[in-house]
């Protein structure tokens, strides 16, 4: 039987040691010597979890003090020039002023990593940057995993797909035009990584997932092909999709082999086995990388039998992607119910999986029948189990008609009408929704959670930070106002806990980018509303302000896009089951005179499928879920739409068709005239002032500074239009 191994382990460890230790050493309370202590002894972990598993190869480059595509330019030298930096001489400070911003220079841009809830750092590409080497890290990485008697694999990002990934600036004309610096500075990388003694090298290129332009995909072969003149044996790596129009051109690179996505790509795994050439070995990901669902062991077998008889030898097992998407240990979910917790696979259970499938193959019955007898029991109750199906729920999917989706009148009409009711001057201003979540906030959190503070005084403690944010925004001249949501943890979970069919876990941290770990609650069954879930909130802000105050909710997509998914059903039902009961909160919200509701949808981009040709499907459901949750709403409730994090140009009459009142687009990062395109599909009058994102993570001198230069910006403006 081939070998077993995983595309990408977690680096954050299963308690968030490395996210401790950097905002320790940011606030300078760990030296930097410290930080790296703690990256040395997770990497030791991670490596002897994947070998006491029983894989064959341990992941050597999935570590990141940050970001692994700013590790990537940190060690080809390819660092933005803008920030003056020598990359041979790089330490953590500099590291970390890019990825974070100092006074001299902002930070790096983010982006989604593909459709993926992780945000990397994007590359910016400049007529001068350079690829003249950098810094030692994986080689000193390397030697670790050496003297600790591992064998290993080490995993880079390929080049072409580093190239893609970032941003031609400067009069660049394009990223390829880069390419002969990168493959040379590629090839310096590899050669001393062959002089290391490593024997192979895993080269993602997920961009063979997407759909790509001649001039990418012409330049596969001579890149590789200069590549592995000097290089150990390639594993060229794809995965989020199928790539099987890609099959003649990988089954000719000059690699040892190519690793596939078997769980989104399952259809393309047979073809690729028949057509498969003699000389390299097929990688086939058939372990979820991507969702914490217990694989389906027998299942897999079955998709994994044929491809055998084919390859024989040839066949490696491994997830589908890295595992950098789940969390580490379901070991550590102690409080979790013991049904659903047997139904889920993190990390370290997901390496136990592929061993099993791998001793299977290899007709070791005696080892892995009470493995796959578990695994078929678990599997037989949650498809059996009464938590999965709700009557209600389901009888009210088949009620559902186009007319719900469907505001009662026309946006000119229920402008005329809020307008009326409102008063607003021209350009107004307000918020995203949440202000600074200040330490006093997080103690009472956590001291409510363990029971150290009775329900009365929470809730009293939360209402004196309500004050506390209304008070604050009266006082800036901000034109309609926002509760602060002191009493959420996080903008998806704070919902998962009130709504039946998601599950929450103590523990289950993912990385959602180089400084913010996010604990994802897990969809399992028909998603219900028992009772209202944030009225008492919203209501009691307004109690306090004669201005108005806006309800704030998260939205289907996003609801759905930030959480595991259950995997028994299409996305769009679940997010139609989850409209169904944001629209209920809607309908309460009105009750209780709130008259402005915001629908939060950050991850509606991300959200997108990585083939256009898979995008209007969709599109198509997501409006449709976004109008089912709000359009129940009366003519004078304003119905107000944030989507932030996203570049959105390619999707804007998408937007104007979610038919909200009022549009709030993040253009803060963008280098593009999003408002002037935004005018075309948009009505202006649908578009106000207000902060790129929620003010959550800033303090509150920030936030005064910056409101404060917002409400001015909006009376320069109103002045310039009389």
């Amino acid at each position: 039987m081939g070998l077993a191994h995983v595309v990408g382990f977690p680096r954050i460890g299963a308690q968030r040691e490395l996210t401790f230790a950097m905002e320790a050493f940011w606030q300078g309370e760990l030296a930097q010597a410290g930080l790296q202590d703690v990256g040395q002894r997770l990497r030791a972990q991670h490596w002897q979890l994947q070998a006491d598993a029983g894989l064959d190869l341990v992941t050597v480059g999935d570590f990141a003090w940050y970001d692994h595509v700013l590790g990537t330019l940190a060690l080809l030298g390819a660092l933005p020039t803008r920030y003056q930096l020598d990359a041979a001489q790089l330490d953590l400070p500099a590291y970390y002023a890019m990825a974070r911003g100092d006074c001299q220079q902002p930070a790096m841009e983010m982006s989604n990593w593909f459709d993926t809830n992780y945000h990397f750092l994007v590359p910016e590409w400049t007529p001068d940057v350079r690829f003249d080497g950098g810094v030692d890290w994986l080689f000193e990485e390397v030697a670790e995993a050496q003297a600790l008697g591992h064998r290993s694999k080490v995993v880079l990002l390929g080049p072409l797909s580093l190239l893609y990934l970032g941003k031609a600036k400067g009069g660049l004309t394009h990223p390829l035009a880069l390419l002969p610096q990168a493959v040379a500075a590629y090839r310096k990388v590899l050669a001393r990584l062959r002089e290391q003694g490593v024997t192979l090298v895993q080269m993602d290129e997920p961009i063979l997932a997407l759909e790509l332009a001649q001039p990418w995909l012409e330049a596969f072969a001579p890149v590789y092909g200069e590549l592995s003149e000097i290089a150990p044996p390639l594993l060229l790596s794809t995965y989020f999709d199928e790539v099987s129009v890609h099959l003649d051109l990988l089954r000719t690179l000059p690699v040892a082999g190519v690793h596939l996505d078997g769980v989104r790509g399952v259809a393309q795994l047979q073809a690729f086995a028949n057509h498969w050439p003699l000389d390299k070995v097929l990688s086939v990901g058939i372990v979820d990388g991507r969702n914490i669902w217990r694989c389906d062991l027998d299942a897999a077998l079955a998709v994994l039998k044929p491809l055998q008889e084919k390859l024989g030898e040839r066949l490696w097992l491994a997830s589908s992607c890295s595992l950098l998407h789940v969390p580490v240990d379901l070991g550590h979910e102690s409080k979790l119910d013991a049904e659903l917790k047997s139904w889920l696979a993190f990390a370290v259970q997901k390496l136990d999986e592929i061993v099993t499938l791998k001793q299977a193959l290899a007709a070791y019955t005696d080892q892995v029948a009470s493995k796959f007898a578990a695994a078929r029991a678990a599997l037989a109750v949650k498809r059996q189990s009464p938590r999965i199906r709700n009557a209600l729920v389901q009888k009210r999917l088949q009620q559902v008609s186009a007319g719900d989706a469907t505001r009662h009148s026309t946006f000119s009409t229920r402008n005329a009408v809020q307008q009326a009711r409102w008063n607003l001057p021209a350009f107004p201003t307000t918020t995203t929704g949440s202000f600074p979540q200040t330490a006093q906030i997080c103690h009472m959190h956590a001291a409510y959670r363990r029971g150290d503070i009775a329900h009365l005084d929470y809730l009293e403690s939360m209402r004196d930070e309500i004050r506390l944010v209304v008070q604050q925004q009266e006082q800036l001249g901000l034109d309609v106002l926002v509760h602060g949501e002191p009493e959420r943890n996080d903008m998806v979970e704070y919902f998962g806990e009130q709504l039946w069919g998601y599950g929450l876990t103590v523990n289950g941290w993912v990385q959602r980018d180089g400084a913010c770990c996010i604990k994802p609650p897990f969809i399992y069954g028909d998603v219900y509303r028992p009772e209202a879930m944030t009225v008492g909130w919203s209501q009691f802000a307004q109690s306090l302000t004669s201005k108005p105050m806006k309800g704030m909710l998260t939205g289907p997509v996003t609801m759905l896009q930030w959480s595991f998914v259950r995997d028994d059903q299409p996305h769009a039902t679940t997010a139609l089951q989850i409209a169904l009961a944001l629209r209920d909160e809607v309908g309460d919200l009105e009750k209780a005179g709130i008259g402005m509701i915001q629908i939060d949808e950050p991850a509606f981009r991300a959200g997108l499928p990585l083939k256009a040709n898979d995008w209007k499907n969709y599109l198509n459901w997501a409006v449709h879920a976004f109008k089912i949750s709000v359009a129940g709403a009366k003519d004078e409730t304003q119905i107000h739409m944030h989507m932030g994090y996203s570049a959105v140009n390619d999707i804007l009459p998408w937007i104007a068709a979610m038919d909200a009142d009022v549009i709030t687009i993040d253009t803060s990062g963008e280098e593009m005239a999003l408002l002037e395109k935004a005018q075309q599909e948009i009505p202006a009058q649908r578009l106000w002032i207000n902060p790129d994102c929620g003010l959550k993570t800033r303090t509150w001198p920030q936030t005064q500074q910056a409101l404060g230069q917002m409400v001015q910006a909006a009376r320069l403006l109103r002045q310039a239009q009389g």
